[in-house]
């Protein structure tokens, strides 16, 4: 199935929108969610990307992430892909929203929600390979250790986590 984004300005108003692949093959600036999830230990939950993902397999990533579809809220998308990844869902609270430019990928709109779960997770083997609670001093070792962490994901523990 053709999954169609939202094509936004700047000020992260919709212009317009395009399949996935054109937004990529373009460089057009659209919207991304992430989810960060902590037990009640104040641990953070992190997704081992599965092998088979076209983008960073094999990284650590996010508890849950994914592209915002065309016509839908930042939250609805951060929902659906919570589901769609972790097999579950819980009440979120908005992080922040930031611009995030990186070499060779589109400028996008990052909008951060976190929430409190202790699980249990379902994930989609197509997508996840694992899931493990963290500490952040155990993160921040992981960082310094060069261990594989989606782009996004360091941007995000950076901006608003450690």
């Amino acid at each position: 199935m053709m999954e169609f984004l939202d094509v936004v300005d700047e000020k992260d108003k919709v212009i317009g929108k395009a399949s996935k692949d054109d937004i990529y093959k373009k460089s057009l600036r659209h919207r991304i969610v992430h989810v960060m999830i902590f037990n009640d230990k104040g641990e953070m939950v992190l997704q081992m990307r599965s092998s088979n993902v076209s983008f960073c397999p094999d990284h650590w990533s996010t508890s849950v992430g994914g592209h915002v579809q065309s016509g839908e809220s930042y939250e609805k998308a951060a929902l659906r892909e919570y589901a769609e990844e972790l097999g579950t869902k819980s009440a979120l609270e908005p992080v922040g929203k930031d611009v995030y430019t990186a070499k060779g990928v589109p400028e996008k709109f990052l909008m951060t929600f976190k929430t409190n779960f202790n699980g249990p997770f379902n994930p989609d083997p197509k997508a996840v390979s694992r899931v493990d609670f963290f500490t952040m001093d155990r993160l921040r070792k992981m960082i310094k250790d060069g261990e594989k962490f989606h782009p996004e994901l360091l941007f995000i523990l950076k901006k608003h986590f450690l």
